[in-house]
């Protein structure tokens, strides 16, 4: 949600163009003088400001110049309010920046269209993105700014997917990009001799489904909620826009989901090369750093035997052995309901 900076000392006007600029959306900070709204403005970096020229203590001109001057808010985009019209004010607040200029009396949609264009002009995709907080929607908000996508959908409803339902199954058509907002997915498939195979597992702020989209085929697996989770829907149409309409967007959005890309690839090499042993200390590894991350303090595994198993491409007695000898020597602690990693330093440092 962007936040506009309101400078006006007229309390009326001040009042009522605020609740216009709630009402559309934005988040409002207000001022009653110029020398109030630098505060404002410091204390809380603004997206646009809309500023009265003629104030007490400080005017928009002088308000200007000092964003201009300070490196903590200059480039911020700004409009002017003003009931003067000679050409030399309008000069004026142009030669020391001013991005737009309104006369009064302005109409609503006069004032609304100023400000969607000129954070629509200064509009750019951050270095990075939070998924585990609201990275998604703003990123989202973000990219049908800057890349001109209108037809981006708007309505992002959360999707409660219950434990053990399934999302998708192999050979569905592909019709959306999911993502993880809270909970577990995993996608896997069976192998010609009836094993399940887990081809991936994802957690909050995570993307699946998308290879599919890429290659334009149905889906070669299934996806699994493993406990109770919400997902977030990205309809087919949006995801193409995202990775074909700008470049800027497409490549933003191709780095939010290359760290899983990166993970598939090293867990492949893992199952070609190294041994069990390895490969169980890695992926215990791996669940304890994402459980840890959810919840620190609760260091507990959820995973099932049999899906570890299947995650990591053995049987369950052959984990079962493993993991008796990781409880021998006193990294793990095993239950009937959970594992827990005991010492992540010694499981990382044993030679295998």
């Amino acid at each position: 949600m962007k936040t506009i900076l309101l400078i006006e000392d007229n309390d009326f006007i001040r009042e009522n163009t605020a609740e216009l600029l709630a009402l559309a959306g934005y988040t409002v900070l207000t001022a009653e003088n110029g020398k109030v709204g630098v505060g404002k403005a410091l204390a809380t970096k603004p997206d646009l400001v809309v500023c009265d020229i003629m104030m007490p203590v400080l005017d928009g001109y002088g308000v200007l110049h000092i964003f201009n001057q300070n490196p903590q808010l200059a480039g911020v985009p700004f409009i002017f309010l003003t009931a003067k019209t000679e050409r030399s004010d309008l000069r004026r607040g142009m030669e020391l920046g001013a991005d737009d200029y309104l006369t009064k009396p302005f109409s609503e949609i006069e004032l609304l269209s100023a400000i969607s264009g000129r954070l629509a002009r200064f509009a750019t995709l951050r270095p990075e993105y939070d998924l585990q907080a609201d990275g998604l929607n703003e990123f989202l908000h973000d990219a049908q700014q800057v890349g001109n996508l209108e037809s981006l959908s708007a309505d992002r409803k959360p999707h409660p997917v219950p434990r053990k339902q399934v999302v998708y199954a192999e050979g569905d058509e592909a019709t959306r990009l999911y993502f993880v907002q809270s909970g577990r997915v995993k996608t896997s498939k069976n192998t010609a001799a009836g094993k399940e195979l887990i081809t991936g597992l994802y957690q909050a702020g995570e993307f699946f489904g998308y290879k599919a989209l890429l290659e334009g085929t149905v889906h070669h697996d299934t996806a699994t909620a493993v406990e109770d989770a919400v997902l977030l829907y990205i309809p087919a149409d949006d995801f193409t826009q995202l990775l074909n309409r700008n470049a800027e967007v497409s490549q933003q959005f191709v780095r939010l989901l290359a760290g899983r890309v990166r993970e598939q690839e090293e867990l492949l090499l893992d199952m070609a090369y190294n041994s069990l042993r390895k490969r169980v200390a890695d992926t215990l590894l791996r669940l304890h750093a994402q459980q840890l991350a959810l919840d620190p303090t609760d260091p507990r595994l959820p995973l099932s035997r049999d899906d570890m198993a299947a995650l990591i491409g053995t049987a369950p007695e052959s984990l079962s052995r493993t993991l008796s000898e990781f409880r021998q020597a006193g990294i793990l602690e095993l239950n009937p309901r959970f594992i827990r990693v005991l010492q992540p330093e010694k499981l990382r440092r044993t030679n295998w």
